[in-house]
C-alpha cells in the first residue's frame, strides 16, 4: 500500500470529491474546529477524521492552536490551510491600463503593479501581460496560476468572445495565448464575475449562499451567486444586465432606449448633464453640480439613482439574495442619489420579501485584479478551468 503522501497529493486539483469538499470548506471559512467543520458538511466525527487525517498528513491542512470545547471540555485543534503555501497572479485589463497583483491562497494582496497598456491589439495585450508576469515573478517564482479579468463576454474561462472597450469583436483565445507567453496555467473571466468570486469566497460575501454584485461606471455589470454557486451561464453571459430596460427614454451607445447602460453609466450621466447645460461636463462635475443643487444636474442624477434602484429591485426580486454589493468606478452616484435609489428600491421590491441588504464598496482597480486572482485560486483548488500546466 502507498504512503499517505501518495494517496493524498499536495496538488489541490487532484483531490477526490470528498477530500476536496473538506479542504475547500476550510480554505473559505477556516480556521474551523472539527466539530464546526463536521456540522457544516453534515459529517459524523468518524467520517470527518477519516477525511481530514490524510489532508493534515500531506500538508494541505494544518492544525492550529489547541482550544477547549465548551461542552465536553476536550481539547480541539482547529483546522486551517497555509495561505503562504501558494502564490497567484491576478490582472485586470481596462482600455488603457493593466492592473496586476500577487496574492496568497486566500487572495490576500502581497504585491501590486500597474502599467499603461500600449495598445488594444490582442498581441500587444498578451505581450504586456507577459512582461508584467515576468516582473512579478522575479520576487514570487512560486506562482502557480494566473487569472485575468476583462470587461466582455468570456466563454469557458478561455476565450474572449467580445470586448468592446478593446475593439475585440471576434474571438480571442486569451487563456491559451497568455499560457504560451508566460508558461503559467491561465484562466480568464468577465471582470465583474471575477470580482464577485473574490467577494463570495474571501470578502463581504463570505458565508452567504446568495449574493449579487452590481457595478456601475463606464458600463453596468452584475455578478450573481445562487445556492453558493457563481452563475456563469451556458455561454458565459450570466449576469449581463447592461441593456436591461428601465425607466426613462435615454438611448445608450448601442441604440437601446431606456436601458441600464443608457441611464446609469457614468458616460450617460455626464452626457445628459452636458446636453442639459449646453457645455461639456465630466462625470465627477455632474455629481458635484447635483450635490450642490444645480436643477438640471440634480434631475439627471436623481433619475439615474431611481433607475439604479429599479434595477437592484428587479434583480433582488428575481434572485432574493442575502446581500447586494454596489461598487464600480462610478459608485459615487450612490452617495449623491441615495434617497432616490432607496425610494425606487422600496417601491419596486416585492412586499413579500425581506428588505434588501445593501453594502456600498468603492473598490479600486487593484481589487478587481484581486478578483482575477480569486478566479485563479478557484481554478487551482477545483481543477476545472485552467489551461494545461
Amino acid at each position: 500500500m502507498g504512503s499517505v503522501m501518495q494517496l493524498i497529493p499536495v496538488d489541490w486539483s487532484a483531490l477526490d470529491g470528498s477530500h476536496q469538499r473538506v479542504a475547500v470548506e476550510v480554505l473559505r471559512h477556516g480556521p474551523l474546529p472539527r466539530a464546526e467543520l463536521a456540522r457544516r458538511l453534515g459529517l459524523s466525527p468518524g467520517s470527518l477524521t477519516r477525511l481530514t487525517r490524510p489532508l493534515v498528513d500531506s500538508g494541505l491542512l494544518v492544525e492550529g492552536t489547541t482550544e477547549v470545547h465548551l461542552r465536553t471540555g476536550r481539547p480541539s485543534l482547529p483546522l486551517d490551510v497555509q495561505p503562504a503555501s501558494r502564490r497567484f497572479l491576478g490582472m485586470k485589463i481596462t482600455g488603457d491600463t493593466l492592473f496586476a497583483v500577487v496574492t496568497d491562497l486566500r487572495a490576500t494582496v502581497l504585491a501590486e503593479h500597474t502599467v499603461p497598456l500600449p495598445g488594444p491589439e490582442p498581441e500587444t495585450v498578451v505581450a504586456t501581460i507577459a512582461e508584467v508576469a515576468a516582473l512579478l515573478r522575479e520576487d514570487d517564482r512560486d506562482a502557480v496560476g494566473l487569472g485575468i479579468g476583462i470587461g466582455g463576454l468570456v466563454v469557458h474561462h478561455r476565450e474572449v468572445a467580445r470586448a468592446h472597450f478593446l475593439g475585440w469583436h471576434e474571438r480571442v483565445a486569451l487563456a491559451d495565448l497568455v499560457h504560451t507567453a508566460t508558461g503559467l496555467p491561465t484562466v480568464v473571466d468577465n471582470d465583474v464575475r471575477a470580482l464577485t468570486a473574490a467577494e463570495h469566497w474571501f470578502g463581504a460575501g463570505r458565508g452567504v449562499h446568495s449574493l449579487v454584485v452590481v457595478t456601475i461606471g463606464v458600463g453596468v455589470g452584475c455578478g450573481i451567486v445562487v445556492h453558493d454557486r457563481l452563475i456563469e451561464g451556458a455561454h458565459g453571459g450570466g449576469g449581463s444586465i447592461g441593456h436591461r430596460p428601465l425607466l426613462g427614454g435615454a438611448v445608450c451607445a448601442d441604440g437601446h432606449r431606456g436601458c441600464a447602460q443608457g441611464m446609469i453609466s457614468s458616460g450617460a450621466i455626464a452626457g445628459a448633464v452636458t446636453q442639459a447645460l449646453g457645455r461639456p461636463v465630466g462625470y465627477a462635475e455632474a455629481l458635484e453640480l447635483a450635490g450642490a443643487g444645480q436643477p438640471a444636474a440634480r434631475r439627471v442624477v436623481d433619475d439615474a439613482g431611481r433607475a439604479l434602484g429599479v434595477l437592484v429591485a428587479d434583480i433582488a426580486n428575481l434572485v432574493d439574495p442575502e446581500l447586494v454589493i454596489l461598487t464600480g468606478d462610478g459608485i459615487d452616484l450612490v452617495a449623491v442619489a441615495r434617497a432616490a435609489l432607496d425610494d425606487a428600491l422600496e417601491e419596486h421590491r416585492s412586499e413579500a420579501l425581506a428588505p434588501t441588504r445593501i453594502d456600498v464598496r468603492p473598490f479600486p482597480f487593484t481589487e478587481w485584479a484581486r478578483g482575477a486572482a480569486a478566479v485563479a485560486i478557484r481554478a487551482h483548488v477545483l481543477g476545472d478551468a485552467f489551461t494545461p500546466a
